[in-house]
């Protein structure tokens, strides 16, 4: 959900091309220490749209009422909150909201349902989406105006998008028929896992960044950065979560 809803968001910000409030209106309030962090077009909002469809989709899927109902609470706040500061319409919110949850309806059934059956095509629509929005941000002839630091933040999302996707293709294939790691462990075993995967994730993203921009230019660099980051995340630290839930197993005997 949140992988297509970003494609479509990123893709809807560079067609419609709508600058932030406070440019097309000079008298319009926004708070002032949130207009930094308020880059690229306004339409649709890409906050209430990740929101909305995390959170949202949390709640789909969720049997407790109190995790539903924080969730739900979080989907409209988050929405609100960047009206309220300034960042957004009431248009740009709305859209982004109306697309996550309308992603939540499509593909909830299609993930959760018969078994996993229908993730193949889920997966095989997302590839198309992404290879298509890389052709989109590369070869479409954009007009003279766009400001082209929102261009080059698309690109790079496209880039980012379509390796992450990847590297998830070979994740999702490799676990189906090898992998089949335990995710289960004693408290701090879960502790340590999650803190020492982040510390190697990050690692790679930072350690990768330049060197692989300067031997396969910026955006392929990127690519295959990202494609390798999915990799180890997916396919190399699990190898160790075995060893993780035997520790817990020693720990009872």
């Amino acid at each position: 959900m949140g992988f297509l809803g970003t494609i479509a968001n990123q893709f809807m910000k560079l067609w419609f091309r709508i600058p932030r409030p406070w440019y097309l209106d000079e008298n319009f309030t926004i708070l002032e220490q949130a207009r930094e962090g308020a880059g690229g077009y306004s339409f649709p909002s890409g906050h209430s749209q990740s929101s909305v469809g995390t959170f949202g989709g949390i709640a789909a899927v969720t049997k407790n009422k109190v995790i539903k109902a924080l969730c739900i609470a979080v989907c409209i706040l988050v929405p609100f909150s960047r009206m309220y500061i300034g960042v957004h319409t009431p248009a740009d919110v709305l859209a982004g909201s109306a697309m996550a949850v309308a992603l939540i309806f499509i593909m909830h059934p299609l993930i959760f349902g018969k078994d996993g059956k229908y993730i193949p095509a889920v997966l095989a629509v997302m590839s198309a989406a992404a290879i298509a929005y890389l052709c989109y941000v590369e070869f479409y002839p954009f007009p003279a105006d766009i400001q082209m630091e929102n261009l080059e933040s698309g690109t790079k999302n496209a880039y980012t998008l379509l390796g992450a996707l990847l590297g998830f293709l070979v994740v999702y294939a490799v676990d189906e028929k090898w992998l089949k790691f335990p995710v289960k462990a004693v408290w701090w075993a879960q502790i340590i896992k999650t803190v020492l995967g982040l510390v190697i994730v990050l690692a790679i993203k930072e350690g990768l960044s330049q060197p692989l921009a300067n031997l396969l230019g910026q955006y392929p660099g990127r690519l295959l950065r990202y494609f390798i980051i999915v990799i180890v995340a997916g396919c190399v630290w699990p190898l160790t979560f075995r060893w993780f839930s035997s520790l817990g197993r020693k720990e009872k005997t």
